[in-house]
Formats: structure tokens, sequence, C-alpha cells
């Protein structure tokens, strides 16, 4: 009998099909090395030095895949429950299950309504070509008839456990859930080795209805699990029960690990470089280009995981015991000096804050009295004082542009005549000021900004209070200065991830100190000296450890925040303590808040590892000096060895020497400030009211509009209305420093309180 016109026709447009998509798809078989090696997980794995996982961060929004999963790593229930559902032949055919062609009519065969025929490596050939990608509506007839074509190509290029490895990594399960990594870890939360016969039965109904109901799935995950197991009784209402909780579980958190802000900023800079080098290729999820690859494929960083546990762990607990004081944020970093390699970078205190996401570790606050050292270096380096140098602690009106400032210390008490070493050790505000007096706000800003701390305004906008650290900085850019003081005065930035390994470089080459190595060893030499930091600290002070470190302090104003850093030989660790709120601590001081975490850190590094003094640089000399006698006829201070840079050493330090300020012995007009403006106070009869005049040098006399008022480098001068110009005169007789000032009849002379810091 002649076939009917319609069958020849519908035979021979088949034939005409599966030769073209024959031919279109000769030779293009991607191989399983490539589908593997494209394949990219919707989360980057940042990785310790090590290759350790330190945190998982979504990279890609749009899809939550997982790792790439190897089929010995899927448990033998699912790869079975995965064969039975979808193919059960797979072992058997080459491609194509021609028993279940023959067994289907041809309009049920090419029905998008039923999957009766469609083999595991047909399923896979769709999933990777996007020409044969099932849409919404179904797989046209010629997307059906390449999908058979490239089946049988699969079959004959790949081998039966690559066919199902890809396609458990692959396929999609629910929702944005793709591959059997991701599903495992969302709704079971652990990983497909671990998958039982019930997850597995769950798992493979998925398969065939992504998106239907949990009863519906439950019905399919209960057929599943009877093929399985044919012997055993289902309790399919108990797995209905059990598929409902899994389909609405998210155990499989977008971040999750122990270094979240690490892993952001790493990921950040790493996008930003290959948007700089190819923008065209910058994607959502960054490639880990040169990085190495270890079990898990990721973004290699410098931190090391066990310390970074610890950090964060320590950081935690001891929040945890400020909880009544009104603390509730913390921020930690850890750098190799050498290096400048970030080792631990804790950027919050995680769920004991209520701002987690925002990082301390950049975060910009005020850093209080820890910006001392940086001040006393320059001082030092400049030969304006040495470490044995008295300054005057007591109190003092320093006229601004603004009025008068008024610094206090910690304790508002004063401690009279201090060398720099005690005054920097115990912290002491008052001595700072003054050093900054001699520095200039402006000449110290300069320094900081090439310190790398980044003030947002010039020195002269924050004026005198500059030295107690009124200027915003960040910890990671602050303890990063330290290590520039641990590094003998060198600035070198710093790096969260490894850098191949650079030639030495000729000792001509090396990049100049920014601060002069000896005066950067000489505050190494104080903080890290016991004895001068008792008289604030104690002679038993957490700041105290085993092995040698040089550490400070610092509260800023209210107690908002809370500092310590230091260096060891090898290590520079910083830590913040307070609220990101900006809210006020209570009662919570230099070694309450930050030095404890600071120093149950720096024992874990130097467990097993040694701590040495540095050695002094060349130019230094150290020699023995003593103090003269105070107003109650004791010695100033004990007698001591001190370092000196090379031409300022002195042996005596006294009060009537003219020895104890400046070392150049310049005379020179420290304050009124010049162009200031004096108003006086109605309310105040004016006879009571006084403007004083400080100086440095020996034997100096001050004169106001060419005429003689007093001697010495302090003294009360009463005001009268008008312009004046104040000049002090040298023991030689000469003008040394001139001011103009403006006294004003009435107003109201504005007052600032430096904030207690320590």
């Amino acid at each position: 009998m002649k076939p009917a016109p319609f069958a020849l026709s519908r035979k021979s447009l088949a034939a005409l099909l599966i030769a073209a998509a024959w031919a279109h798809t000769a030779g293009a078989v991607v191989s399983f090395e490539e589908v593997k090696r494209d394949f990219r997980s919707s989360d980057t794995a940042v990785l310790d030095r090590n290759g350790e996982l330190l945190q998982r961060v979504r990279t890609d929004p749009t899809v939550r895949r997982g790792q790439w999963t190897a089929l010995a790593d899927v448990s033998p229930a699912l790869r079975t429950a995965m064969v039975l559902s979808e193919d059960k032949r797979f072992y058997e055919h080459s491609g194509i299950d021609w028993r279940a062609v023959s067994a289907a009519a041809w309009g049920n065969l090419w029905n998008t309504r039923t999957r009766g025929a469609s083999t595991i490596t047909m399923q896979l050939s769709g999933l990777l070509d996007d020409d044969l990608r099932r849409n919404s509506g179904g797989r046209s007839f010629t997307q059906k008839i390449g999908q058979t074509v490239a089946a049988a190509q699969l079959e004959r290029n790949w081998r039966k456990d690559q066919i199902l490895e890809a396609y458990l990594n692959t396929v999609p399960f629910r929702g944005e859930i793709v591959g059997i990594d991701a599903l495992s870890r969302t709704l079971f939360g652990k990983a497909p080795s671990g998958l039982d016969a019930r997850e597995a039965s769950v798992a493979a109904a998925l398969v065939r209805a992504p998106n239907a109901k949990p009863a519906a799935v439950a019905q399919r995950a209960c057929e599943v699990l009877r093929t399985m197991e044919p012997q055993q009784k289902t309790d399919c209402e108990a797995l209905d029960m059990f598929t409902s909780a899994a389909v609405q579980r998210r155990a499989f958190e977008p971040n999750e690990g122990i270094a979240p802000h690490a892993a952001r900023r790493v990921l950040r800079e790493i996008r930003d470089a290959n948007a700089a080098a190819a923008p065209a290729a910058a994607s959502a999820a960054p490639a880990p280009k040169g990085q190495e690859k270890d079990k898990e494929t990721g973004v290699r960083t410098t931190l090391r995981a066990p310390l970074q546990r610890f950090a964060l762990d320590t950081l935690q607990r001891h929040l945890r015991e400020l909880r009544d004081r009104h603390v509730e944020d913390g921020a930690l970093v850890v750098l190799d000096n050498a290096t400048g390699e970030v080792l631990a970078w804790v950027g919050s205190s995680g769920p004991l804050s209520q701002a987690a996401e925002v990082d301390g570790v950049t975060a910009l606050r005020q850093p209080g009295s820890t910006l001392k050292p940086l001040l006393y270096a320059q001082a030092i380096a400049e030969k304006r004082i040495t470490a044995a140098s008295l300054i005057e602690d007591s109190s003092a009106q320093i006229s601004t542009a603004s009025g008068l400032y008024i610094p206090q210390n910690y304790d508002r008490r004063f401690k009279g005549p201090v060398s720099a070493r005690t005054a920097l050790a115990a912290s002491l505000n008052v001595p700072a000021v003054r050093t900054l007096v001699m520095v200039s706000p402006e000449a110290f800003a300069r320094e900081l900004r090439a310190a790398g701390l980044p003030l947002r305004e010039s020195g002269d906008y924050y004026g005198y209070s500059l030295a107690l650290g009124s200027a915003e900085v960040s910890l990671l850019s602050l303890t990063n200065a330290y290590r520039m003081l641990a590094n003998g005065g060198r600035y070198a930035t710093t790096t969260l991830t490894p850098k191949p390994a650079e030639k030495p470089k000729a000792a001509s080459a090396a990049p100049a100190p920014l601060i002069d190595p000896r005066a950067a060893f000489i505050v190494g030499d104080i903080l890290s000296d016991p004895n001068a930091r008792t008289r604030t600290f104690g002679l038993d002070s957490i700041l105290s450890t085993r092995f040698w470190t040089a550490v400070k302090t610092g509260t800023s104003k209210d107690m908002r925040d809370n500092w310590a850093v230091g260096w060891s030989q090898r290590y520079t660790v910083g830590v913040w303590v307070g609220n990101a709120s900006g809210e006020s601590m209570w009662d919570v001081s230099g070694t309450s808040g930050a030095a404890p975490v600071w120093a149950e850190v720096m024992r874990f590094l130097h467990a097993r590892e040694p701590s040495r003094a540095p050695s002094p640089p060349a130019g230094l000399v150290e020699m023995q000096v003593s103090f003269g006698p105070g107003g109650d006829g004791n010695a100033l201070e004990a007698s001591r060895s001190e370092w000196f840079l090379q031409g300022t050493e002195q042996p005596l330090f006294a009060l009537d020497t003219g020895m104890a300020t400046d070392a150049s012995g310049s005379a020179r007009i420290t304050a009124p400030a010049d162009g200031t403006i004096i108003a006086l106070d109605p309310d105040i009869p004016p006879q009571r009211q006084r403007v004083r005049f400080d100086s440095e040098g020996r034997g100096v006399q001050w004169r106001v509009d060419g005429k003689p008022l007093a001697r010495g480098n302090t003294v009360q001068w009463f005001p009268w209305p008008g312009r004046h110009v104040i000049e002090l005169v040298d023991a030689g007789g000469k003008v040394a420093d001139q001011r103009r000032i403006e006294v004003r009849g009435a107003g109201v002379v504005a007052k600032s309180n430096g904030g207690a810091r320590r």
C-alpha cells in the first residue's frame, strides 16, 4: 500500500532535519573538561593563604549555583534516584532510549508535556547548548531533533560517568537553584555526599517538576523512593511533611564564614582591577585569575584562618564582657611588618552588633591619643625635643583663631614638668599639645597624610586638637602608620592578596624613610617602656607583655572610640572598640576597652615565636641623663640611660638651665598666635582680665607696642582695646619674634575644652 502523502512528507522532513542538525553540530561537541572549566559558582569562595575556606560571598544574584561536585562525592543514593527517575536505561543506551521511543506514540514522543523518552544525555545536551535550551513554551520540533543528534554525539565523546557528573552539576532543581551542590546545601543543609534515600528521592522529584507545589513534589518523591526501596514500606505521609519543610528551607546563606568584610574587600579589588584591565570582560563573579586552585576553587588571600578565627572569637568574647558598659562594636587588623600582608581582618562583632555590615577596619573614627607617637616622632626627628626634654604639664590656654584652646589630661590632673618619654608613655595631653605648637598643625597634618592617614581637612582646620586625635582615620591606615614606625620610618601600603616574590632591591633603590629611623626607634623604645607609663597605667598594666612590644592606647572625645595599636618584632596589631552608631561608651578606659584584645592576639601570635627589641640604627647616642629638682626639691625624674639623635645629647635636664624645651635654644613666641582677636568680657571687671604670653628661649623679655613689659617665658598682660604689636627680645637685645593682636572692648571669648584622651 502506498504511504499517505502526509506521512511521507513528515518522515522526509524529519530525516532532513536530523541530517541538517547532524551537519550543524558535527565537530562542535564541547568537551567534559571545557564544561567543568567554564562552570561558575554563584558564590565566590575566599580562601586563606593556605587554601582554607574563610568566606563564601554571593557574587551572582541571578542564580544559586554551588561548587562543581565530582561524581565520587555524590551519595550513591542520589545517583541511583536520579537514574531511576530520569533514565532507567542510562547505562545501556547510546544517548537515545529507542525502547522508550518505540513504546510511545509519535505525538507523545515530542510532546512538551512529557519527558518519557528524554534521556539524561538528551537533557544534558539541552543544558549545554543555548540553541537547544527549553523555553517557557517548550522545545520546538527542530530543537528536539537537534537535541537527539547532540545526545548521540555526547555519548561518542564522553564517558557515562562524565555525562552523569555534568548533568548533576548543571540541572535546574527549584527556583534559582542549579546543580546538586546548591540544592543539597540549600534544602538539606549538607554536602551532596551526605544525602540519604529520602533526600535523594526529593531531589530527583524536583528535576521532573522544579516549581511544583510541595504536595506534588512529595507524591513524585514517594514513587521514586518506592522504586529505590521496593522491599521496604514507604511512609508517603511522613515524606510529604519532610518535603514541605525541605522546599522552604534556605540554609545556604548568601554569605557565610569568618571574614565577610575582608572577603568583600578583596573581591571588590579584583573586580575593579579586572574592569580597569578589560572593561568588557568584567563580570559579577570575578574569576580568580592567577590564583592557585585547591580542592575548592576560590580567591586566595593573605589571611591566616587560625589567626582570623582566634581574633574574631577573642573580640566577640571581650565585647560580651563589655555589654553592661554600652559597647557592642569592635574591629581588629593584623599586619605583617615586613610584607604589609593583612593576616587578620575582623570588620565587626557580627551578631553582637546592630550594624554588622559596617566595616570597622575601614570606617573613619577619631583616633584619640594614638596619633601622639607620630607627633613625637616628628618632633624628635626635627630636633625640636629629645626623649629627655622637659615639657610643662600644666594648665594651658592656647590662643587660636576661634578663641582659647584649653586642653585637659585624662584624669583632669597635671604632673608639672615631665620628660617627653614620660609624657608620651603616660599619654599626657597637655605636653602633646605643647609639642604640636612646636611642630605646627599643618606640618603634622602633612606628615600624617604622607603616612597614609586620610585627613579630610587641613592642619589649620583641626588646630592644636590634632595632637589629641580630632581628625578621623581608619583602623587600617592607623595600624599601617604604626607598622611604618616598626619598619624604621619606611612607609609601604598593605595588601590582602598574595604578591609574587620580588627580587631584593639594591640599597640605593630602597625608598627613603618618611620618618627619621632614629626617631622611629626612640618612639618604639618609649612605647615599650613599662616604667615610663606607670604614672597613668600603673606597674601591672595589661599593656606589658613577656616579649618585646610597643603599644599605645587612645580614647576619643566623649568615649566614642577606644583603641590599642602596637607592634612586635614581626607583627603590628590594631584594635578598635566602640559603637558604630557613634554613641558613647560607659566607663571604658585605654586598658579596659581595646587593650585586652590587643594583648591576647599578641600572645597568640608569639606563643611559639620570639619577639626581640630592634637594634638601634646608626646615628643614635645612648647617654646617662639626670634631672634637676622640682618644686619639692626632689629630682623631677630618676636618672636613666636615654637615647638621643647624635648632636642633641646632653647629660642634665633642669628647669633653670633653659634646656627643658627647645633643643635649638632659639627664642620664639608660642602664644598668642599672630592675628589673635581678644574680646573683653563686659561682665568681668577689666582689672581682673589678663592675657597670657608664652615663649621659648633663654633670658627673654617682652615688649608691647615698643614698651618693656616683663621678663621670663610666661607673663600676664593687662589688655586694652586697640591693635598691638607684641615683641619677644632675646638675651642679646634683638627682637626674636613678634605677634600682632587686636583687643576689642566687648564680647565673649570662645572657649574650647580638649577632650580627655589617653
